[in-house]
């Protein structure tokens, strides 16, 4: 499972295949929305409001991890992307 912590603009621009979006702002009160038992791993553009979101969601017990450099680094590794507000 991949969470997108980007906002939407960000998101429907180009994400991960699959990325559900949860900006940061709602991570708190979404969270139930992320799965446990299993591990997540939470993006943003470079990484540093992923890191948040994650340690925000591994206080909760969540199995999470950031990935670091973020989407940014994941175009640039010329992995695919999928625009549009959904997951793809």
């Amino acid at each position: 499972t991949v969470i997108d912590v980007r906002e939407p603009d960000e998101y429907t621009e180009a994400h991960v295949p699959g990325a559900r979006l949860i900006p940061l702002g709602e991570v708190a009160e979404r969270a139930d929305e992320v799965p446990d038992g299993e591990t997540v791993y939470v993006v943003c553009a470079r990484g540093a409001r992923s890191m948040r979101a994650a340690e925000h969601l591994a206080g909760l017990g969540r199995d999470v991890v950031n990935v670091g450099g973020g989407t940014i680094a994941w175009i640039e590794a010329g992995h695919p992307t999928v625009p549009g507000d959904a997951p793809g």
